[in-house]
């Protein structure tokens, strides 16, 4: 039996022109049972230039932020696999139903598009000081995380429904630090990870911070290795969050 395919992609002020061509090629390529575009502080009449889209266009007037962006969506799906996508398009439509197709194959509960694999195809590279800070980051999170991976931060990612089901309420970080909270989830609960190695381009105009999003991105990794930690049973762990205030979880806020 074929598994059903939901697809989130979070957008912050998008090229229109550029998300309009990636909605439509992804529609068209992966066909899924439904696409969603969570569209955060668009300006002025870019919502009815998307209204004819094959996709379900949900708009907020402020900025969420991409984790509770996706999470918004995911919660909207009602599919086996739930996928999510950068506006961007830096994952091209065939290597991102390669990242899915790990997860409805059953090969995998979490499929990681990975462009710092080694079998990965880079068309163009990011800054040198992005791609700096980007390999330290992904080393110092293989070296904290159960979960060993080259790239935690890539914008390509499918979970199975029933994994979502399962860390969907241990999810905190609302930024960009949403992908390495949910893989560090995911390894607390044993799930099966798998890095799928993609081709990727990078694009201009993006809206990281190298430095402020780098130091933003450090906290998350240990407040996220803290929280996989506590449901891996670490008395240590356990006790020093038995004296802290317990945040709000992602799907709690959305309510």
């Amino acid at each position: 039996m074929s598994r059903t395919v939901g697809i989130v992609v979070p957008a912050f002020r998008p090229d229109v022109a550029k998300l309009r061509r990636y909605a439509t090629a992804i529609s068209e390529r992966l066909d899924p049972d439904t696409l969603v575009v969570e569209l955060d502080a668009p300006r002025e009449r870019v919502p009815s230039q998307l209204a004819d889209l094959p996709a379900d266009i949900e708009t907020v007037p402020y900025r969420r932020g991409k984790g509770a962006a996706i999470t918004a969506g995911f919660e909207r799906l009602e599919t086996d696999v739930l996928v999510f996508a950068d506006a961007d398009g830096s994952t091209p439509v065939a290597s991102l139903e390669a990242v899915v197709d790990r997860v409805t194959a059953g090969e995998a509960n979490l499929s990681v598009g990975s462009r710092r694999h080694p079998d990965a195809d880079v068309a163009s590279h990011q800054t040198f000081a992005r791609r700096f800070l980007g390999d330290g980051f992904a080393w110092l999170a293989g070296t904290l995380l159960t979960v060993s991976l080259y790239d935690y931060q890539c914008g390509a990612k499918a979970i199975d429904a029933d994994s979502w089901e399962r860390v969907r309420a241990h999810l905190y970080e609302p930024g960009f630090a949403w992908d390495v909270e949910l893989v560090a989830i995911a390894g607390a609960f044993d799930l099966r990870v798998v890095e799928t190695p993609i081709r990727w381009e990078d694009q201009p105009g993006s809206t990281v911070s190298p430095v402020r999003d780098s130091v933003a991105l450090f906290k998350a990794l240990l407040a996220a290795r803290h929280r996989a930690k506590q449901l891996s049973d670490d008395r240590l762990h356990t006790a020093i969050a038995a004296h802290r205030e317990t945040p709000t979880a992602l799907v709690e806020r959305e309510r």
